[in-house]
């Protein structure tokens, strides 16, 4: 008798730079989720779909524990820990370290309050020996209940396998949430304005990227399969606006070129792609903005 298909939802929490996207993107086999060596890079809850024959699970991706200092780290910090409570099961990333900061203890202890079962993934086991390894699973051990724990990486794919079937083995049984050919439940606009924010993140002096939102205004298919994208990248000051645009426009240029190269490649079409820079002061602290860019409480939930 075969085993019975198991689903359900699984958030992927951890602090900032602690490589959740890059894990959800590795786990799903495909590049959804933006990813930067810099903080707080995710900012939305963003929702991938991995099946097999042995069930679905439904990752939700959310922000990076940080402390928050503007109404969209609010909104970030907010995201990360209403997730904890709506799924089936949570996903902790963690480094292999045997010191617990701040925002760990934090999650920790709201994790702790929703109630749900966890599996602590250690990422970046490549970059360390088994001994280390064990003590930071028993560091985390100490500090929360802990069904499993498995040491994978990330960057290059070590035990990922072995992940999912541990997580598909703490799911309930239950039918696909989703078709399964689905991946994301994310429009391909949305996912067109975080491949350029990702260029920023990448391209940009640390000071500029965290004030950077970007906003998708046209998306056009020709007849000859062309599509036309335009968009604006959002800075929140004068000085930066000229970083973003750079020397006779070479920044620009480059950010350009580089999100037009993988938005092709999600699309699997040309794209003629226009990009401009427009300063909207403060915009992190605006609630009118910030619904506009989509940071609201209207969250995706279950199916």
């Amino acid at each position: 008798m075969s085993e019975a298909f198991r689903s359900g939802f699984v958030a992927i929490v951890g602090r900032t730079n602690v490589g959740k996207s890059t894990l959800m993107n590795r786990l799903i086999g495909m590049k959804i989720a933006i990813t930067s060596g810099k903080p707080q890079t995710t900012r939305r809850r963003l929702q991938t779909v991995f099946t097999n024959e042995k069930g679905q699970i439904v990752f939700v991706d959310t922000p990076g524990i940080h402390l928050p200092h503007n109404r969209l780290s609010e909104y970030m910090d907010n995201t990360a820990y209403k997730s904890v409570s709506e799924v089936d099961l949570i996903l902790f990333v963690v480094e292999p370290e045997t010191y617990i900061g701040k925002g760990e203890q934090r999650m920790i202890e709201r994790i702790k309050r929703a109630g749900r079962p966890v599996i602590l993934a250690v990422n970046k086991s490549d970059t360390t020996d088994g001994e280390h390894i064990e003590a930071a699973i028993r560091t985390y051990r100490e500090a929360l209940e802990i069904c499993e724990a498995v040491p994978v990486s990330a960057l290059k794919g070590i035990n990922t396998d072995a992940l999912i079937d541990t997580i598909i083995s703490r799911l309930p049984e239950g039918p696909m949430l989703y078709d399964e050919d689905t991946v994301t439940d994310e429009t391909e606009r949305d996912i067109v304005a975080e491949i350029i924010r990702e260029k920023t993140l990448r391209n940009l002096k640390e000071e500029v990227p965290h004030g950077i939102a970007v906003s998708v205004l046209t998306f056009r298919e020709r007849d000859n399969g062309l599509i036309d994208i335009e968009a604006d990248v959002i800075c929140e000051k004068d000085s930066h606006k000229g970083i973003v645009i750079g020397k006779g426009g070479s920044m620009l240029k480059k950010i350009g070129t580089e999100s037009r190269k993988d938005i092709e490649q999600l699309l699997e079409s040309r794209v003629n792609l226009k990009l401009f820079v427009k300063v909207r002061q403060d915009w992190r602290q605006d609630p009118m903005m910030l619904k506009s860019l989509g940071y609201t409480d209207k969250d995706k939930g279950r199916k």
